[in-house]
């Protein structure tokens, strides 16, 4: 093939979500990009497919693991809480402390693995106070904001909306439409989670609809991005639709398929 002229380089971006420990595949994963855009949930606290990875297990082994995912899964969030408080109670030290440490130790593998430059916002399991000493340089984080990407405007709205599961970047209806407001009118918007739509917010294995937004479905009416870029549900009824002039894509869950998304204009 031969050689784009300078005067018309195209720009490639690749895009990544839900990586949930996946640091391999996430250090190639800007290979022939010229930036690489992370959706959030780096850390991965418990496998639904494999239950012997993850902090959860690490903690209480696969067996407790089986019995939480069950719980979750069949809905019975109650009973999944107080299961997890009775293990939680019997583990001497500091909760918050032993979380806290191993999510760390995720967090310096992974954000090692990031390239640069790299664009990245929050997922709802992931620990925003502590991206500060892991993102160096090359390693841009938004929430709420915008950037410039050859000659595009991305706009980057993380973390997820509450939810009986208790993640631990979960915020009001409220504080999330203020992001979204705040970013305004932009070419790409990137977030998280999906806006409120069934098939887009549906997770055929697990069987439940996850949270989506209405004021990022509100938002995209609105503002027609050329894109809306999302993850949060791993296995949608539906991975791509168009809701006006605007392509929504669930991005992947990148933990499972080691393969980015790519953009090129």
């Amino acid at each position: 093939m031969a050689p784009t002229p300078p005067g018309n380089r195209r720009t490639r971006v690749h895009v990544v979500s839900d990586v949930h420990g996946n640091a391999r595949d996430l250090a190639r994963a800007g290979e022939g990009a010229d930036a690489l855009i992370c959706l959030g949930d780096l850390v991965l606290f418990l496998d639904y497919a494999d239950h012997t990875r993850g902090i959860f297990p690490d903690l209480f082994g696969a067996a407790n693991a089986d019995r939480i995912v069950e719980l979750r899964t069949a809905r019975r969030f109650a009973e999944a809480h107080e299961f997890g408080a009775r293990l939680w109670a019997g583990v001497g030290g500091d909760r918050r402390a032993l979380i806290e440490g191993a999510v760390r130790k995720q967090y310096a593998e992974l954000f090692a693995a990031f390239p640069t430059p790299t664009y990245a916002t929050y997922g709802n399991v992931d620990m925003p106070p502590l991206w500060r000493e892991y993102a160096g340089p090359g390693i841009t984080v938004l929430d709420g904001e915008r950037a410039e990407i050859g000659g595009r405007v991305f706009g980057f709205v993380g973390g997820g909306l509450r939810t009986p599961m208790r993640t631990p970047y979960e915020i009001g209806d409220e504080e999330y439409a203020a992001k979204i407001e705040a970013v305004g009118e932009v070419d790409v918007l990137c977030t998280h989670i999906p806006p409120e739509v069934p098939e887009l917010v549906y997770d055929t294995v697990a069987r439940r609809f996850e949270r989506g937004s209405r004021a990022l479905l509100d938002a995209i009416r609105r503002t027609r991005p050329r894109y809306a870029l999302f993850g949060h549900v791993h296995q949608p009824m539906a991975r791509r639709m168009r809701i006006g002039a605007t392509e929504c894509v669930n991005v992947g869950h990148f933990a499972s398929t080691g393969r980015p998304w790519a953009l090129e204009w």
